[in-house]
């Protein structure tokens, strides 16, 4: 094996990966040689003519490396991916909606915002839940967290701290003017007020309080790595 490992070694020099990844890489290709000059063995030939059919398999080397480390590359940009943004933010997601559920089921009653015509109130134009705004910027600061800790970008960060209002900026912002566009009841309904202040209730005031615990995350844990970093220099 050690052998094998020397000859894929050399042959793959400029492997451009971390030296555990380079060797586990190394170790594979050469047990897979091992195994197929085995093989060649057992129909007769010497170890010479054995070792140099099964050289003689691989037919670009240096197609074989970029190959190998395309692959390799892809793979580590998609697991970075997944850690630094996709699940700090489907957690802050996940959470975000389901502290909302609970809220709704068993109360405490939301702070309704209505508008008049005339001495009537109307339907409402937003409801606002008080302690599901409130509990926001530890969820940001919990996303902030994860995606810090994977190693995450700062564009990565903020945008898994965000995450939790997209769908309801993408509903005032695009679903509801395209329902008010082919629905004239609803359009006649809807003002532009109500949609500002629906706009201001479901996204800028939540955005606004997970970026508040999420920025605070991020400043606390950039400052406690600076210091790390003094420490350790």
């Amino acid at each position: 094996m050690r052998d094998w490992e020397t000859r894929v070694e050399q042959h793959l020099v400029g492997l451009a990966l971390e030296p555990t990844e380079r060797a586990e890489v190394i170790a594979e290709l050469a047990a897979h040689l091992e195994e197929s000059c085995e093989e060649w063995r057992k129909q007769g030939m010497t170890e010479e003519e054995a070792a140099r059919r099964t050289l003689s398999e691989v037919e670009d080397w240096q197609n074989l490396r970029q190959r190998i480390q395309n692959a390799r590359t892809k793979e580590s940009i998609m697991t970075n991916r997944v850690k630094q943004f996709w699940l700090p933010s489907l957690l802050t997601l996940l959470l975000t909606m389901g502290l909302l559920m609970l809220i709704q089921l068993f109360g405490p009653n939301p702070w309704m915002v209505a508008r008049k015509s005339g001495w009537t109130l109307v339907a409402p134009v937003a409801v606002v839940y008080l302690p599901w705004l409130l509990s926001l910027p530890v969820i940001g600061a919990m996303g902030a967290f994860l995606s810090s800790r994977a190693g995450g970008s700062r564009r990565a960060v903020f945008s898994s701290i965000v995450f939790p209002v997209l769908p309801y900026l993408v509903f005032f912002l695009l679903a509801l003017p395209v329902m008010a566009i082919f629905n004239d009841r609803l359009a006649h309904n809807i003002m532009f007020g109500a949609l500002f202040v629906g706009l201001f209730a479901w996204v800028l005031a939540p955005g606004a309080a997970l970026l508040a615990g999420g920025l605070l995350a991020q400043m606390f844990l950039s400052r406690r790595l600076d210091s790390r970093r003094i420490v350790s220099g």
